[in-house]
């Protein structure tokens, strides 16, 4: 089942369901006028849910209209939590060579946690506010899923119980203002704007044999400025996968339903398949050329982030973004 929220005018949009080949949607304000409801009383609506799915997907239903992506918010416009992990040890290794460090022992046995901004997230055609280029604005490519309501204690063995649905993030990072709030040891903040979310959200069992049960075994595509600049299997070289992320985040504490949890930025520890951040191919580049060429995004650029299945199709509809 994919699920998407239309803008209009509120909050937290109307709640749709999209068919599978994401051409065609339908409103489903009676059974659930908002994906958090839906999540909030999901026994009572998931299979009214997959009925009006499986009836779209047969054919033309009442109601249905064409999809655009621009019509799109995020599945969730706010959230009640969103946690960003760092998942790839490859994406690590690089970030900590630019600080002149080294992964620390825990990195291989204890992920990287942080809570951001879950207020409001924007809508996967929404621009980038570049409000001074000194502060390195940078894109970020991204797995993430939703969870349903999570008890404190849950183990890894049942946390994948708990996710609902996977979707597609732009978690856009400001540099050079990480590496301040770095050194003050208490999080990041005004270097975490807000977050973009792929149009779609789709339940575990659309992905197929692609889906693990912890994680997506597919290249997430990254194009910037028209070219391609990156497509890491999500799949590869990923240190934790969600199952853990979900255990480690519920561990003091219950997880609201409609929890957002991320991967952190999808990399490959072979580099011919690119990057999915620009600060990783500045590292790159540092590392082959000794320095950095490619600059952080300005005014006039954009970015486009997209999955695609075995045959092609686009699973989570793309999100683009220009900087202005």
């Amino acid at each position: 089942m994919k699920l998407g929220t239309r803008r209009n005018g509120t909050l937290d949009g109307e709640l749709v369901v999209v068919s599978r080949d994401r051409k065609r949607a339908v409103a489903v304000s009676q059974l659930a006028p908002t994906l958090q409801f839906a999540l909030d009383n999901w026994s009572g609506v998931q299979s009214d849910l997959v009925r009006v799915s499986d009836a779209l997907n047969k054919g033309p239903v009442p109601g249905e209209f064409k999809c655009r992506e621009e019509d799109f918010h995020s599945p969730l416009p706010r959230a009640y939590q969103w946690c960003d992990g760092s998942t790839y040890l490859s994406h690590m290794e690089l970030m900590v060579q630019i600080r002149k460090g080294s992964i620390p022992e825990w990195a291989t046995t204890d992920p990287q946690l942080y809570q951001g901004g879950s207020d409001s997230f924007q809508g996967p055609t929404d621009e980038i506010n570049i409000v001074d280029e000194s502060w390195g604005f940078d894109f970020e490519a991204e797995i993430a899923i939703i969870t349903d309501r999570v008890p404190m204690g849950t183990k890894q063995e049942k946390a994948g119980d708990y996710i609902r649905f996977v979707l597609l993030c732009n978690d856009v990072s400001l540099r050079n203002l990480t590496r301040q709030e770095r050194e003050k040891g208490f999080g990041f903040y005004q270097s975490k704007p807000a977050s973009t979310f792929s149009p779609i959200a789709v339940t575990p069992d659309e992905l197929g044999d692609a889906w693990d049960g912890d994680t997506i075994h597919l290249p997430l595509v990254t194009t910037f400025n028209g070219r391609e600049f990156g497509r890491p299997d999500a799949g590869k070289d990923r240190q934790f996968g969600f199952r853990f992320l979900i255990a480690h985040a519920a561990k003091t504490r219950d997880l609201a339903a409609g929890t957002i949890i991320g991967s952190g930025t999808v990399s490959n520890r072979d580099r011919s398949v690119g990057s999915s951040c620009i600060a990783e191919r500045r590292m790159i580049e540092t590392l082959e050329k000794g320095k950095p060429l490619t600059e952080f995004m300005k005014a006039g650029d954009h970015v486009r982030i997209e999955m695609f299945d075995r045959d092609g199709e686009s699973i989570f509809g793309y999100i683009e973004q220009k900087a202005v």
